[in-house]
């Protein structure tokens, strides 16, 4: 965890010095965007920060997993665009879509790209045009798990398939032991623990075991969880309150919710196993290809990787707009406030917050789309 840690900070920091070494400091925003007085550096940032005619308030929902970074952006947005209040909900990706498809937010957050049937429905609600996914943040999706005295557990994608379909039940399993033979597994019951709300990362979780495991994986896909057994709690922190407090637990959860408990390293059947780390989901998303049509940039994630240091069990959360069609009192600011995250600066912030973020060549055609939203 403390190596892991460096990394990522290491990372970050880089990540800031290009950028003009932007620091997220408190500046007194709360989660809706309400902004008080901020300090040298946030003023710094908010100085590159175009707010053209961006002003009232911009309703949005969506996943959860990218909750901690529109949190850092609305601080830093909002205390340049002082007319502007965003409240971000994070409902859940399959809450967001919803909302989109019935017009009652600007935006939306997922970690799974429009269905063919929701683009359907956005129809409805973007006159003229439809809704289009922009990949924004990378982020891997960490297993972390709550079993005193074991600090450096290793699984594989069989042996996850039958933890989370009940059919592996405690600790000390033969399977579990073969994969860490140097540790000192408890008789004790795994609690495995899934969300109860539709989930793009639930999506994601099922899409690596379907691709990496089908024998062990029957099960269907999609944001709502299928498979039998295990208990379940809403929101990605959610999930992570549940693998703190409960002793024998494991779940899934956007990395930046893991900070607090152990972390499982996935033997993909690369040199070494891998854990879940803001490096290992650039580099396996930067092997995603763009398979959306006309402005959609829905990417194609490849969960079967064995490359060296790349981490699969990655997801990628998409804004969801109208390409044309937005309702002319919000798209003002559904543009400047994406036009912000989009940007160097606004990509800045995601790893020093546990994020990915999107390779050059995916934002840069995500940076062109925004410019022509209307």
């Amino acid at each position: 965890m403390k190596l892991q840690r460096m990394n990522r900070r290491a990372l970050a920091l880089g990540a800031l010095a290009v950028s003009g070494a932007l620091a997220l400091t408190a500046c007194g925003s709360d989660d809706t965007g309400n902004t008080g007085s901020g300090d040298a550096s946030t003023s710094a940032a908010a100085g590159n920060i175009k707010c053209d005619d961006a002003k009232g308030q911009l309703l949005a929902d969506g996943s959860s997993a990218q909750k901690n970074a529109i949190d850092a952006w609305v601080k830093q947005f909002t205390a340049a665009c002082s007319g502007v209040q965003i409240n971000y909900k994070g409902g859940g990706s399959g809450a967001g879509v919803t909302a989109f498809t019935q017009g009652t937010v600007a935006f939306a957050g997922s970690d799974s790209a429009l269905k063919p049937e929701e683009i359907t429905a956005s129809k409805e609600v973007c006159e003229g045009g439809q809704g289009i996914d922009l990949p924004m943040v990378g982020g891997p999706i960490a297993l972390a798990y709550n079993v005193e005295g074991v600090d450096n557990l290793v699984l594989d994608a069989p042996t996850l398939a039958k933890i989370f379909s009940d059919k592996i039940k405690n600790w000390n399993d033969e399977a579990i032991q073969k994969l860490n033979p140097d540790a000192k597994l408890p008789d004790l019951k795994i609690q495995a623990f899934h969300r109860s709300d539709e989930s793009g990362t639930t999506d994601n979780f099922t899409k690596y075991l379907i691709a990496t495991t089908p024998d062990n994986w029957k099960y269907e896909g999609g944001k709502a969880w299928t498979a039998p057994g295990g208990q379940s709690a809403s929101g990605s922190s959610g999930v992570a309150q549940q693998v703190k407090q409960t002793a024998g637990a494991i779940s899934y959860m956007e990395l930046s919710y893991a900070e607090e408990s152990s972390i499982v390293a996935i033997d993909t059947g690369a040199a070494e196993p891998v854990k879940a780390s803001v490096e290992g989901a650039t580099a396996a998303i930067a092997d995603a290809k763009v398979v959306g049509t006309g402005k959609d940039l829905a990417l194609e994630l490849n969960y079967a990787t064995k490359a060296d240091g790349a981490y699969p069990v990655t997801l990628v959360t998409y804004e969801i707009v109208c390409d044309t069609g937005n309702k002319a009192e919000t798209l003002p600011s559904v543009k400047s406030f994406l036009t912000y995250i989009a940007s160097e600066d606004g990509q800045s912030i995601l790893a020093e917050n546990g994020y990915a973020p999107m390779p050059e060549d995916i934002i840069t055609k995500v940076r062109s789309t925004i410019d022509g939203l209307s």
